[in-house]
């Protein structure tokens, strides 16, 4: 029996015991149709209905009663951030009914702006969003997340040496160690400077393709590997998005407006110069990071959908190291071997 054959029949039974449990025996199934997934290995289905149409997203089966989707959701929901409900789930199946958020992700809605003024109104929206993560108070991420999770140097370093293995040793079929060691040391000073910042909740993968538009309205997903970070590791993820490019005009604008909103006790960096510097650094790391990503997920699943961002990422790092001398040895360590290969 075929793998898709087989989940249509698990979710139809699932979805009968979902229905007795929500006390809605009126709902009729009447289709189940496979969605494009992420760059994860969750499998989505559409359930259309006689009544309100539901996602049912099947992941591993996991034999532990904890859920970092589901903790983050009602963690989520409960500071005021629009995230998907959840009607009901089996952990045991890797089975989870959500609210249909429908098909328009943000970056799908942005290609239809009509202007830089619309544009601009966007992404302030976006920007409230960060800023009521980013204000929750520290003491209650801690309770709700107990491992302690953050991107500390350890993490961040361990992260560049991922994208140094799947991008230039993999990928680019760089096989000097000494060159790719000089790349992995050339980064550490960067990843020291951020690592030493004060942290705040961070979404951790906070772009266009990871926020839906319904009616309207901007919902966030795909949250449960969240972590503490600096601020600007979710502003440089959308901002510096490896899928959509905003005006510098607009990007400074936005920056600003983030700078001035959030309490300055919060993110403890002082003047709007410091900021900026460590904006640059996290814009450097986040960005090779996901060069990374995208290299390992066409490495792992030959999947090519990623590989055109490469090139477009590696010129906003290029640009972004030229504003400062103290990216010179890392920029020419990293780009003389790029263009050759």
């Amino acid at each position: 029996m075929k793998a898709e054959v087989s989940e249509r029949l698990l979710i139809k039974e699932l979805f009968k015991n979902s229905k007795a449990r929500m006390k809605r025996d009126d709902l009729e199934l009447k289709n189940i149709d496979g969605l494009t997934g992420d760059a994860s290995t969750r499998r989505y289905y559409r359930l259309e209905t006689n009544d309100i149409p539901f996602v049912v997203c099947l992941d591993h089966p996991s034999e532990s009663p904890e859920n970092s989707f589901v903790k983050m959701q009602s963690f989520l929901e409960e500071n005021g951030v629009r995230v998907p409900r959840i009607y009901d789930m089996n952990l045991l199946k890797g089975y989870m009914l959500e609210e249909d958020l429908g098909n328009e992700t943000l970056l799908h809605y942005l290609s239809k702006v009509k202007d830089i003024k619309e544009e601009e109104s966007i992404y302030k929206n976006i920007v409230s969003i960060l800023l009521k993560m980013h204000e929750i108070p520290l003491k209650d991420i801690q309770e709700n997340d107990p491992t302690g999770l953050k991107f500390d140097y350890e993490k961040l370093q361990w992260e560049i040496d991922f994208t140094v293995d799947f991008f230039l040793k993999r990928y680019l079929k760089i096989d000097d160690e000494g060159e790719l060691n000089a790349v992995k040391n050339s980064f550490k000073p960067v990843c020291e400077r951020i690592a030493s910042e004060k942290m705040v909740f961070t979404h951790r993968d906070f772009h266009s393709r990871n926020l839906m538009v319904l009616d309207d309205e901007l919902v966030t997903i795909d949250f449960q590997d969240a972590r503490l970070g600096i601020p600007q590791y979710d502003l440089v993820s959308v901002l510096e998005d490896c899928y959509y490019e905003i005006p510098d005009e607009l990007k400074v604008k936005l920056i600003k407006h983030y700078y001035n909103s959030l309490p300055p006790e919060t993110h403890g960096q002082g003047s709007f110069e410091n900021f900026m510097s460590l904006y640059n650094d996290m814009l450097l790391q986040r960005v090779f990071k996901a060069i990374g990503s995208f290299s390992y997920i066409y490495e792992t699943r030959k999947d090519i959908r990623y590989l055109k961002y490469i090139g477009f990422a590696m010129e906003k790092i290029r640009k972004c190291m030229l504003k400062d001398s103290k990216y010179d040895e890392l920029r020419m360590t990293l780009f003389q071997r790029y263009y050759e290969s």
